[in-house]
């Protein structure tokens, strides 16, 4: 481990009053210079805090942004659960993984892309969606799909569609161990369509009870008293 790396650990865990805490952010940090999590890694955040080896691998393998294997220079994550798959996402995918001549949780020989089938981005309002490096890539067809990572492959810039210009995946994963890069105000985050539904509640005079209104306190009653019963 580099003086910087180790310098870097540190000001994680400062901002802690459970070092245990900066388990997640600690694994992000290793991952943004090693591009998976190791066994070397593993064993240096449990010195660090204190911690098992035992403990911090049940993080690291239960949440599936770490990686136990080697992630190109770019990561392609493909959403293809439910909304997404109705609406493209498998045939997204398949564009992706002709093009790139690997499959699920792979990487291309030379090293720059690793793809992957992705269960849910969280984004339906934009179905199907994309992530390069974890930015958002929204309303993706086949043939869009392709063009990001033919731009990509050509060196040319690639704007995320809610966020900062695509960087790579080393990164990304600092900034996720280091939110503050200063990128947060890059790109748009929110659109008209996924206010709408707030944009028709407005409309339409719309709004949820109060909490100390006649309703709210029914319902709490209600509550209480099936509680109450069982």
């Amino acid at each position: 481990m580099t003086a910087e790396t180790a310098a870097e650990m540190d000001r994680i865990v400062a901002r802690y009053p459970n070092s245990r805490s900066a388990v997640m952010p600690l694994l992000h940090l290793m991952q943004s210079e090693q591009g998976e999590i190791t066994i070397g890694a593993i064993g240096a955040i449990a010195e660090r805090l204190d911690l098992t080896t035992a403990e911090v691998s049940a993080v690291s393998t239960f949440y599936t942004m770490y990686k136990r294997r080697r992630v190109g220079e770019h990561h392609i994550g493909v959403c293809t659960n439910t909304l997404c798959a109705v609406l493209g996402g498998d045939a997204v995918y398949d564009a992706l993984s002709r093009r790139l001549g690997i499959g699920h949780n792979e990487t291309t020989p030379d090293g720059r892309f690793h793809l992957e089938r992705i269960e849910c981005q969280a984004a339906c309002t934009h179905a199907p969606v994309m992530t390069v490096d974890w930015e958002f890539m929204d309303d993706q067809t086949p043939a869009s799909a392709v063009g990001v990572i033919d731009r990509l492959d050509a060196g040319e810039p690639v704007a995320s569609t809610r966020g900062p210009m695509i960087r790579d995946f080393a990164a990304t994963e600092h900034t996720l161990a280091f939110p503050d890069d200063g990128l947060a105000g890059e790109g748009t985050p929110v659109d008209a369509l996924m206010l709408a539904g707030l944009t028709v509640a407005r409309e339409r005079g719309m709004s949820a009870p109060a909490a100390n209104s006649q309703q709210g306190q029914e319902s709490q009653q209600s509550v209480e008293s099936e509680e109450s019963s069982r």
